[in-house]
């Protein structure tokens, strides 16, 4: 998505994020104080294949377009692909990866550059989604985690989660996909594995064919836990993580001060300070699981 000086606009939905939500940021005009000669037009551009770098050549349409500004959000790739197209057009990103670690940014309170963004460090909170897996199903000794190898930080996504496992006692299984035409395979592994949990790490390729993931998760009865609430509203047992409307929300706040005419490079990259817990109770029947009193405590949403 970027901010353009034509006047034509055009509104192809973006797979980077749900449909439902670019078609409401398209229909709401941008600031009437914008700078002068700047057009109230957007360009929508959208790629069901872009996981991967080298695969991801939209940016660079957008760059010979001259547009004022990139919005950039869903998979890593996207923003990366956008920093390597241009080091002079602004750059918004808004995804689950640490910046500083994949390369977007020097730092998030001095980000420099063209490059600045919302952060919702998803991958840092794998700690704490293995600890409610934990809780869910006590007597559990070995779980996995489904991770993208194509994603960039899916070895930090990987080694983190490894950390966590090995302080809660648990064995952890690797699995990997990079389409979705590997999750029939990866779940028939994890019945061959035995594995009492799983968690499915953050990335667009996931949250893409979350319904399938999900119905694979209810046929092979695997108890799971995902990043986002659309997981569990789709049926998944339950989430932890950033609500992604907040993080859509503060990038475009941050769009909205550079098209006013504040520079990427002082605007530090912001990170959630809020984390919802949704708990979906019918699949929790359905997989005969009883959720501890203490969780459901903490929960900010349960689903009947």
């Amino acid at each position: 998505m970027a901010a353009c000086r034509s006047r034509a606009t055009v509104t192809e939905p973006c797979d980077w994020f749900p449909q439902q939500r670019i078609v409401g940021r398209r229909r709401r005009s941008p600031s009437p104080s914008l700078p002068a000669g700047l057009r109230r037009g957007w360009l929508y551009r959208r790629s069901k294949h872009c996981y991967r770098i080298p695969r991801c050549g939209l940016a660079a349409d957008l760059v010979r377009r001259q547009v004022s500004l990139i919005a950039a959000g869903g998979s890593p790739v996207s923003a990366l692909a956008a920093k390597s197209a241009t080091s002079t057009i602004p750059i918004v990103f808004a995804n689950a990866s640490d910046p500083v670690r994949i390369g977007l940014v020097a730092s998030l309170g001095r980000p420099g550059g063209n490059v600045t963004g919302v952060t919702q460090l998803s991958s840092e909170l794998e700690a704490k989604r293995l600890g409610l897996l934990r809780e869910l199903v006590p007597a559990a000794t070995s779980v996995a985690i489904l991770v993208n190898p194509a994603r960039p930080d899916a070895e930090t996504q990987s080694s983190l989660a490894q950390e966590a496992a090995q302080t809660l006692g648990l064995k952890l299984h690797i699995l990997k996909a990079i389409s979705e035409h590997d999750f029939d395979a990866v779940f028939r592994q994890l019945t061959q594995l035995q594995v009492a949990g799983l968690v499915v790490a953050p990335d667009a390729l996931f949250t893409d064919h979350r319904d399938q993931i999900v119905a694979l998760a209810q046929r092979y009865s695997i108890p799971t836990i995902y990043e986002l609430r659309d997981y569990v509203v789709a049926g998944g047992l339950i989430s932890y993580g950033t609500g992604i409307s907040e993080v859509f929300r503060q990038a475009g706040v941050l769009a909205g001060r550079i098209l006013k005419g504040e520079k990427p490079d002082n605007l530090p990259v912001l990170q959630p300070t809020k984390f919802d817990l949704v708990i979906n109770l019918k699949t929790a029947k359905a997989l005969s699981l009883t959720i501890p009193p203490g969780v459901l405590s903490i929960a900010d949403e349960v689903i009947e």
